[in-house]
């Protein structure tokens, strides 16, 4: 199944004592680039995500995690005082009441005020219980997670499968154009050069003038570059068709397309062909827009 690279997923569930909501969200990165926050008594369990989400497949985009997690078992945090900090911040206060002869006004909620003064801290139990709690309702996350970049994927596939049947067509209209094109160019250089020629009064060897023109005519050609781009469409089609992440392999193929019509717009002398190169490159940049969706 190819997915999309932006998703979002939310579960929640008591648990293990516990309240655990989860929520997954995502969007493009050309890496999988994860930041999970965790509630901050139980910060430890940020490390176990990453690895988590990899297993289950998710290989590249931005991904953010947040999991609120708080204890309904009467094991919540502990708050006590930080006693090392508070007789450091007492006598600072102090020295700076007697050398300064300042007001002695310092009271409780005035030390309260500083963060510092106060620890908080949750029993650690059993990490491996809490995790395994909290990995079930990231599951549940995950799964809604994974179904809408499905989704998206399976869309943006349909999409990109209707705009390459519209490159082919532009395509064989480009191959249709140029086989009439490149035949009247060279007769229309031929005639101008025995033109030219008779203007100065020489007489033209038409062996070697109708080789000339058709060695140039050869050069403007692209059939060579259509045959690969009819390669890369059907690579494409390919690929489209496949499972796993292919984000990357059809970004290469549409670098691969643009270079070929590029090719093709540079050796054409003919406005209706320029025309079509034109629109097929409107439509293989509207195609790389959605590849940079896709996994």
């Amino acid at each position: 199944m190819i997915c999309s690279m932006t998703g979002f997923g939310r579960s929640r569930a008591c648990l293990g004592g516990m309240d655990i909501s989860v929520e997954i969200r995502s969007v493009n990165s050309r890496f999988f680039d994860c930041n999970a926050k965790v509630s901050r008594s139980f910060g430890y369990l940020e490390e176990r995500i990453k690895p988590y989400l990899q297993e289950r497949g998710i290989s590249r985009g931005k991904v953010d995690v947040s999991v609120g997690i708080e204890r309904t078992d009467g094991g919540g945090e502990a708050v006590a005082l930080d006693e090392s900090y508070l007789r450091g911040y007492l006598a600072a206060l102090t020295r700076l009441k007697e050398e300064y002869g300042l007001r002695d006004d310092v009271s409780v909620m005035e030390v309260a005020r500083n963060p510092g003064v106060f620890t908080a801290a949750t029993p650690q139990e059993d990490p491996d219980a809490e995790w395994e709690s909290v990995k079930t309702v990231l599951g549940e996350a995950t799964d809604a997670f994974l179904l809408a970049r499905e989704k998206e994927g399976a869309a943006l596939a349909r999409d990109l499968s209707a705009k390459l049947a519209a490159v082919r067509e532009l395509a064989d209209a480009i191959e249709g154009k140029t086989k009439t094109s490149v035949g009247e160019y060279r007769e229309r250089l031929a005639a101008k050069i025995r033109e030219a020629l008779a203007d100065n009064r020489v007489t033209p060897d038409e062996t070697r003038l109708l080789t000339e023109c058709a060695l140039y005519a050869d050069k403007i050609a692209v059939d060579e570059e259509l045959v690969r781009l009819r390669t890369h469409f059907g690579a494409m089609e390919e690929i489209l068709s496949s499972d796993g992440a292919v984000g990357r392999r059809l970004d290469f193929l549409i670098q691969e397309m643009n270079r070929e019509t590029n090719t093709i717009g540079s050796k054409c002398n003919d406005a209706v062909v320029a025309q079509l190169v034109v629109d097929l490159k409107c439509e293989l940049e509207k195609m790389r827009e959605q590849i940079q969706n896709l996994e």
